[in-house]
């Protein structure tokens, strides 16, 4: 059809007019050609834009959704009591939103020093198609969130950021693409749920608790029906995004000069010659700072054995963001650029501990997971937990609270049934990695680094979450070995 319009155009028009109708028939042909899953993924994109509010909109519905189901059909879950419940629980969070906020702080702060700048720069340089980049981002995005889920976050933003820069593409896609490495999040080195089962006398220990034994990484990380899925994922994944790019006519890049603009060095302070002036830009306070925070992340380290968690990321961070920074007046004008992109993380944080509080103290996550267990056998209880965590991360999204509300739950009954504890630990990690590919929170520091709306991310991410929902689903379904 392309050679015979071209014919026809030939044929019957002008020069210009002939050139500009061929530019609008190779188009037309483009879209033609754009494929069925990009076709299907435009349409989640386009649903998603029309139908999915803000997500501070959306904590605020999911309160009020699990405000509701409690009152039906949670034990003796009264008005007060839900009440109480989630005015208990907005202040359970508070640490841990700290935490998020000035790790996102941090590493933002860190990545605006110019040698982190270059290598960032230099990374982003090796694509140079649309397709390559989201595939190579996905890659560095899996890497990072495996070996520290915080790190992953931070750094697959502010590298897709430094494509964005330099390759015109739609960016909902790209920071999807970003996202999209944290599905294997809690399956990796710092998931608190395995951690937690790894380590003595830890609070969320629920295992040893029930049975006086500990449950290794060897046991749940480091097992096939773990890493299996896991290696599917990194090779199917990178492939498929590339498929899924909107067509050029739904295509909404980024403005590179806005972003430059950003990511721009905040102008230093200037020297001073006051004794005020000097202590602040004095070289020798900043490294002797470096020093103590790295003796005491060393010896933080030593006393974990080695283990990553959430506080040693961010501590890494300040270090690493001081010591590149040079002079302490230089670092707080970069902790001061990155900090106005932490305003969503505060609103909403609060919000969500609150909805955890309703589904815990009520026992409306217990019900749930009971639902699904009295059904299941030896063989089949770590699917059905798997798809009982997918469904109550969407209300629990935070791995450690999540698995205090199923893992009572879950634990006792893979004990009776003589089902592999292992298998469940991990069913609950996987649900909870997977149904965070469409649950805003743990998207927020991402969203908030690349300045977009959730809306031009989420629809690109039912992809990831349904080849993600099958891999982990079969690996449970099918290797998990039998007690």
């Amino acid at each position: 059809m392309y050679y015979r319009c071209k014919t026809f155009v030939r044929m019957s028009m002008p020069g210009r007019n002939q050139i500009k109708l061929m530019e609008d028939l190779m188009v037309v042909q483009q879209e033609r050609r754009h494929s069925i899953l990009g076709r299907i993924t435009s349409f989640f994109v386009f649903l998603f834009d029309q139908a999915m509010p803000d997500p501070y909109v959306f904590a605020l519905i999911l309160t009020f959704v699990a405000g509701l189901l409690a009152y039906f059909f949670a034990p003796n879950a009264h008005p007060q009591q839900i009440a109480t419940a989630w005015y208990g629980g907005v202040f359970n969070l508070f640490t841990f939103a700290f935490q998020m906020v000035i790790m996102l702080v941090a590493g933002y702060a860190l990545a605006s020093a110019p040698a982190i700048r270059t290598v960032l720069g230099r990374i982003a340089s090796i694509p140079n198609n649309p397709a390559s980049a989201v595939s190579l981002t996905i890659v560095v995005a899996m890497i990072a969130s495996w070996v520290n889920w915080g790190l992953g976050l931070v750094t697959a933003a502010l590298l897709a950021r430094e494509i964005a820069k330099r390759i015109r593409m739609d960016f909902g896609w790209l920071i999807a693409a970003a996202y999209t490495g944290f599905v294997i999040s809690t399956e990796g080195l710092s998931g608190s749920i395995a951690l937690s089962q790894a380590t003595h006398g830890s609070a969320l220990n629920i295992v040893e608790k029930l049975t006086g034994q500990l449950t290794p990484l060897s046991q749940t990380v480091f097992t096939r029906f773990n890493l299996i899925p896991i290696a599917v994922l990194f090779i199917v994944l990178p492939v498929v995004f590339r498929f899924i790019g909107p067509s050029s006519a739904n295509t909404f890049p980024a403005d590179p000069d806005r972003l430059r603009a950003e990511d721009a060095p905040p102008a230093a302070r200037e020297r001073s010659t006051t004794l005020g002036g000097m202590l602040d830009n004095a070289r020798p306070l900043t490294l002797l700072m470096v020093a103590f925070i790295g003796t005491a992340l060393g010896l933080e380290l030593v006393r974990t054995k080695g283990a990553i968690d959430l506080n040693s990321v961010i501590m890494t961070l300040l270090m690493l963001g001081m010591l590149l920074h040079w002079t302490p007046a230089a670092y707080v004008v970069a902790i001061k650029h990155a900090a106005r992109i932490s305003g969503p993380l505060i609103l909403q944080y609060p919000l969500y501990g609150g909805l955890m509080g309703i589904m815990t103290t009520t026992g409306l996550a217990g019900v749930l997971s009971k639902v699904f267990l009295s059904f299941s056998t030896a063989r089949t209880i770590p699917a059905w937990t798997y798809l009982t965590s997918v469904i109550i991360t969407f209300f629990v999204p935070s791995g450690g609270g999540h698995w205090a509300v199923q893992g009572p739950f879950a634990v006792p009954a893979a004990r009776d049934l003589h089902a592999s504890l292992p298998g469940v630990t991990m069913a609950v990690a996987m649900g909870e990695s997977v149904a965070n590919m469409l649950q805003p929170f743990f998207a927020l520091p991402i969203l908030a680094i690349a300045g977009i709306k959730v809306q031009r991310m989420m629809g690109f991410m039912v992809i990831t979450f349904l080849i993600s929902f099958v891999a982990f689903g079969l690996s449970l379904l099918f290797l998990v070995p039998a007690n």
